[in-house]
């Protein structure tokens, strides 16, 4: 325990002192006899009772005293603001989460089924960051990188029930403003470079991935290739792994976006059979989720509760006491 102000400390014990030295002082100064004079005091003295009453007078006088004294030096402990440093060592689920979803028409159920399970998960993060892109023809951010959880459930919930009720209409979506300034569909390259672009804090030490969801089935000429795309994301240290509803092996397409998930050390999923989006997000939070140790930190913060209560209690004791003396 460390004083912010030790000599309002000191003037208290200081001050106890200079009563008791005073106290000692004034009864050896005092003159005998000086009190009334009672005929055949001395007998009375001697009596068992009168001995025994003048005893507990004693002792109350004395534990009065000693009480007041702690009650005094406590509350100069307790205004010279006593402080109590605690070292912490925190440790925090540090992880970016990016979520780069195709919209073109033939993703909706999948993106849907996506922002479902990241809407459920939202619930048990603390201290993670997600982010939401979407893309076609040219990548739009939904919302950067963020741990304010009921922001994203907001968001999430509003973009998924707008695919919802765009599939339903027929029309066109309102989610898909933005994504269609320019020629071609699901430009794969250009949707990855954008997600990559927007991690920030690269100074920090935190796990920063990729969710990229995409049919891989790219119309048009894209900016930024994916094989580029991927390997500015593993400079980065970004790791991207993708969710293909139409994975094939043995396609060209498929295979280039499995080698360009792996180049960053994620991987390629297919969504096929009896695997699902939330296996396969289940599956990434594994490999994803890392407890990084901060610094430890030594906290200061005022610590006066045991003294204030051993300030209260000797102060009524005191009074307790002194009311039995005087009675």
């Amino acid at each position: 325990m460390a004083l912010t102000n030790t000599w309002v400390a000191i003037a208290a014990v200081a001050a106890v002192i200079a009563v008791i030295v005073a106290a000692l002082v004034w009864r050896g100064r005092a003159a005998p006899g000086s009190g009334s004079l009672v005929a055949r005091a001395e007998r009375l003295r001697r009596l068992p009772a009168v001995r025994r009453a003048a005893q507990l007078r004693v002792v109350a006088l004395i534990g009065a005293a000693t009480l007041g004294a702690i009650s005094v030096v406590a509350a100069g402990v307790v205004a010279a603001r006593p402080m109590a440093a605690q070292v912490i060592e925190p440790s925090a689920h540090s992880r970016d989460i990016m979520l780069c979803l195709d919209v073109s028409g033939s993703m909706t159920d999948v993106d849907i089924e996506i922002l479902e399970v990241f809407d459920a998960l939202a619930d048990g993060f603390d201290g993670e960051r997600i982010g939401l892109t979407i893309f076609n023809s040219s990548p739009v951010q939904v919302f950067p990188l963020t741990d304010d959880y009921p922001f994203i459930h907001d968001a999430i919930e509003s973009l998924r029930t707008g695919m919802e009720e765009g599939t339903a209409s027929g029309g066109i979506p309102e989610h898909w403003a933005g994504t269609l300034d320019g020629p071609g569909s699901s430009l794969i390259g250009d949707g990855l470079a954008a997600c990559t672009l927007r991690f920030d804090h690269a100074d920090t030490d935190r796990s920063r991935s990729i969710i990229l969801a995409t049919d891989n089935e790219d119309f048009g000429e894209s900016i930024v290739t994916l094989d580029e795309a991927a390997a500015h994301s593993a400079e980065k240290g970004i790791r991207v792994f993708a969710l293909n509803p139409v994975q094939d092996s043995a396609s060209e397409p498929s295979e280039r976006l499995s080698r360009a998930a792996s180049a960053t050390g994620g991987h390629a999923y297919a969504l096929r059979g009896e695997t699902t989006v939330a296996d396969i997000i289940a599956e990434v939070e594994r490999e994803e989720a890392t407890a990084l140790d901060a610094r430890p930190e030594v906290v200061v913060s005022d610590a006066p509760e045991p003294w204030i209560l051993i300030a209260i209690i000797a102060s009524v004791a005191t009074v307790v006491i002194a009311g039995r003396i005087r009675a």
